[in-house]
């Protein structure tokens, strides 16, 4: 059985791009940084989001985007100023999804290689909760 998360590696073809996307965005910590030393596949660095181990490693972007994401958990408090720093890198941020009120508030962007990230408000024991009533989106 797994027991959660381990982390997230997300393949990029620029390491300094992607480190200000973590550190700006993300608000990461960096806590590994292989320079030109390769223990892995290529160079990485490691970024703690929280406690969510994400390592970055250099290599081709992804050639198409999609609805494939990670979200990262925010509040409600920091939404406007992430909003802000998502605008002020020039990230490509997608339109809302429609939702239902009652299940949170998100921010969709692309990075510089495709992946596409999601900032969110909710928790999954809000959104059960809002399911569960059913109802029209309001």
């Amino acid at each position: 059985m797994s027991t959660g998360l381990s982390h997230i590696t997300l393949i990029t073809a620029d390491l300094d791009q992607m480190q200000l996307i973590m550190e700006e965005v993300l608000l990461a910590q960096k806590v590994y940084d292989s320079g030109p030393d390769q223990f892995s596949l290529s160079e990485e660095r490691f970024y703690l989001v929280g406690d969510t181990w994400v390592a970055n490693m250099k290599g081709d972007p992804l050639s198409e985007r999609s609805y494939n994401h990670v979200a990262f958990q925010i509040s409600e408090d920091e939404f406007d100023d992430r909003h802000q720093r998502i605008l002020s890198l020039g990230l490509d941020l997608r339109p809302p999804r429609p939702r239902v009120t009652g299940e949170g508030r998100s921010l969709y962007f692309h990075t510089y290689d495709n992946h596409l990230l999601e900032l969110h408000t909710g928790t999954l024991e809000q959104r059960l909760a809002r399911y569960a009533k059913k109802g029209p989106a309001v």
